[in-house]
């Protein structure tokens, strides 16, 4: 009769233990393919996505929303309006003084004044008083519509005002967005009646001009450009140092990793101990002293809280609570915590021997990078893709035949002229709405919904795709008897090939579960930013309750995928089935579980703080000036804003760390399910050996035994 198989003490009854098989010595290459049926859809999914992509690229048009138009249709800043990026109004009134017609016609939103382009604000003052020399000496042709030429036209001042062809006023201004509205204050050797007109509704005679006194956005962001155009190669260099420190850390954990892990908690049970001294010390103080809660009451002023006896009484009981549990784990699950260490050893190994995993981070980046930029710039081309509708408007209906232009005959601004609408000569041709009547466009709705679900189905894929290759390779490590020598040649790009080719319905799979999650997670988000104002408490704490939980649906789908997707790099089933065996086996071993997920996360905490925190302090002693280098390579007197390459070096810093560390996440993750899978299946015998490092059999007390 066989050996029994030895009972571990954290195993409960989840599903059948893993049985040995003599031709199992790794991930599986005679594999077939997995969840075809979600294969197919994905592939539809994504072949409706190009479309969808081609028809916002045939009928969309991002101009209009990257550039202004003028009130003849055309862009401000490009073709031959190029040096010309902004549109000025010449009667800002229009927009506030028009008549009902005009506002039902323009639906609010239209200013039915001349729009021009213009290279640059106007910088002064200016009206036009009572004038009787020429056009030219009168107005600012920069500032006129380009159908007139005021050294050669016959028209008088008082026509080209009617006409609308030059400002008759105008202030100095700021461009926001391009577009260039006309902020009033009161103008020098203007009529009166006109001033007046303009004050009216103002205090003391004056309008504020905030937008001319008020922060300028262009100028800091040239600023900020100049500082990154001059400190460019430093901050290269500091993302350099920070990748360095990342690989450098996950490397030499496999000599540090205990003395970091046991120092790390022990300083933790240091500082619950200090806690527990300070608040008897501050008990003690408050002892002799007569206020009690009590007496306080309620009150939001929470620094009377801290004068009271009993406050530091309850945080006393609750640390000392606290370190009384964090010390019975300490002690209780010291084997565990040897364990989580041993592997956490075994991952520096394993990403030693493997060093290209560290770089397949990059390829995660670029495609869901990818993704983001086909999402964004087809969100973008849908939203514009219908073309521009103009209508006649009078802006003064009771001047001749001007009621029957009412906004309902369409027009085209670049032929059309005061001439073309007999008897108005108020009427103008202008910019209405975006046509939404077409069978694209009563669709645009319809079609940016599929393109955000498909954006979010596409990125979870690729971050899937990169934690299952991960696991193919880094399975391939654990599962070879005498490493390195039995590690297999290339495992990071046959663990990629082999994904690709087998498992991209359930990599699919498990992104689209978690996607529509996400979906519901963003339609209670809606929901309840739009009932807000209307919701009573007991539907606000519902609706908190809701997003809680699908909170922690989410979190829970996220941790089942990526034990899941590690089971199939390494048998090859379907999704379900590894997301199963990947659960029970996990259930089977849950104190290890929780022990080593704690365990990492305080390890690689501490490296990410180590990293950020000692690049990002490096940089503020380089670029504040505390540093000097020799000769004049770079002086920190030069930056404008010596903060902006310092955030920026933190936050590169923070997302190379997190790459890094990511990578070794998995690692672990996969070693303790191939670990957890090695105590199953095998027993230590000459048939059935561990593949477990020799560090992890001491400290189960196991071996494996040699041939005689």
């Amino acid at each position: 009769m066989g050996k029994k198989k030895e009972s571990d003490p954290d195993s409960k009854e989840y599903g059948e233990a893993a049985q040995f098989d003599p031709t199992f010595h790794g991930p599986i290459h005679n594999r077939s393919c997995t969840d075809i049926i979600c294969c197919v859809l994905f592939m539809l999914v994504i072949l409706g996505y190009m479309v969808v992509g081609i028809i916002a690229w045939l009928y969309g048009d991002p101009r209009h929303v990257l550039y202004p138009r003028n009130s003849t249709g055309s862009f401000c800043g490009i073709d031959h309006n190029k040096g010309k990026p902004n549109v000025f109004y010449f009667d800002l009134l229009q927009c506030a003084t028009s008549t009902n017609v005009i506002a039902a016609a323009l639906n609010g939103l239209q200013c039915p004044t001349t729009q021009v382009c213009v290279s640059e604000c106007p910088k002064v003052f200016w009206g036009l008083t009572d004038y009787l020399g020429r056009p030219a000496d009168a107005f600012n042709q920069s500032l006129c519509t380009p159908s007139i030429n005021l050294t050669t036209t016959t028209l008088s001042v008082t026509e080209i005002v009617d006409k609308e062809l030059c400002p008759f006023f105008y202030t100095p201004t700021t461009s926001a967005l391009g577009q260039i509205p006309d902020y009033f204050s009161k103008i020098p050797n203007l009529p009166p009646s006109l001033n007046e007109s303009l004050m009216n509704g103002t205090q003391n005679g004056s309008v504020k001009t905030d937008v001319v006194n008020s922060f300028n956005a262009k100028d800091v962001g040239v600023r900020i450009f100049e500082d990154f155009a001059s400190a460019w190669p430093w901050i290269l260099l500091g993302l350099v140092i920070s990748m360095l420190v990342s690989m450098l850390f996950l490397l030499l954990l496999r000599f540090t990793a205990p003395v970091m892990v046991w120092l790390l908690i022990l300083g933790l049970l240091g500082a619950g101990g200090y806690g527990i001294w300070h608040c008897y010390w501050e008990y003690d103080n408050y002892k002799t002293r007569a206020v009690s809660i009590t007496d306080i009451g309620f009150t939001t002023n929470l620094e009377v809280y801290l004068q009271t006896q009993e406050t530091w009484l309850a945080f006393l009981i609750i640390i000392a609570v606290a370190e009384a549990i964090i010390l019975l784990t300490v002690i209780f699950l010291r084997k565990r915590i040897l364990i989580a260490i041993a592997l956490i050893q075994e991952a520096s190994r394993a990403v030693g021997h493997m060093m290209s995993t560290l770089l397949y981070p990059l390829v995660t980046f670029v495609l869901v990078l990818v993704c983001v930029a086909y999402w964004g710039i087809t969100a973008l081309y849908l939203a514009t893709s219908g073309a521009p509708i103009y209508r006649v408007v009078a802006l003064n209906v009771s001047q001749g035949d001007c009621e029957r232009y009412n906004g309902t005959q369409e027009c085209d601004p670049l032929n059309f002229n005061s001439s073309s609408a007999l008897g108005c000569p108020s009427a103008r041709c202008i910019f209405l709405r975006y046509n939404d009547e077409g069978l694209l466009q009563r669709n645009i709705f319809n079609l940016q919904i599929y393109n955000a679900v498909a954006f979010l189905w596409c990125v979870n894929f690729v971050i899937a795709l990169g934690q299952c290759t991960l696991a193919g390779a880094f399975a391939s490590y654990y599962w070879a008897f005498s490493k390195p020598s039995d590690i297999p040649y290339f495992p990071l790009s046959a663990a990629f090939i082999r994904t690709l080719r087998y498992h991209v319905g359930s990599l699919a799979f498990g992104a689209l579960i978690l996607t529509l999650v996400q979906i519901v997670r963003m339609l209670l988000e809606y929901i309840d930013h739009k009932t807000r104002s209307a919701q009573n408490p007991c539907a606000r704490f519902l609706m908190c309750c809701l997003k809680c939980c699908f909170w922690c649906l989410e979190k829970f789908i996220k941790f089942l995928n990526r034990n899941a997707y590690i089971m199939i790099a390494v048998y090859g089933k379907n999704f379900c089935v590894s997301a199963k065996n990947a659960f029970f086996l996990l259930m089977r071993n849950i104190i290890r579980v929780v022990v080593l997920d704690k365990v990492t996360d305080l390890l690689l905490f501490f490296g990410k703080l180590l990293v950020v925190g000692g690049v990002a302090v490096l940089s503020f002693f380089f670029f504040s000036g505390r540093i000097a280098l020799p000769g004049e390579t770079f002086r920190s007197e030069n930056l404008n804003y010596y903060w902006m390459p310092i955030i920026t070096v933190a936050i590169g810093s923070y997302l190379i760390a997190h790459g890094f560390f990511s990578v070794y996440n998995m690692c672990v993750d996969t070693l303790f399910l191939c670990f957890l899978e090695d105590l199953e299946r095998n027993d230590g015998s000459q048939e059935r050996p561990y593949y477990m490092s020799k560090n992890l059999m001491k400290i189960l007390n196991k071996s494996n035994k040699r041939a005689k």
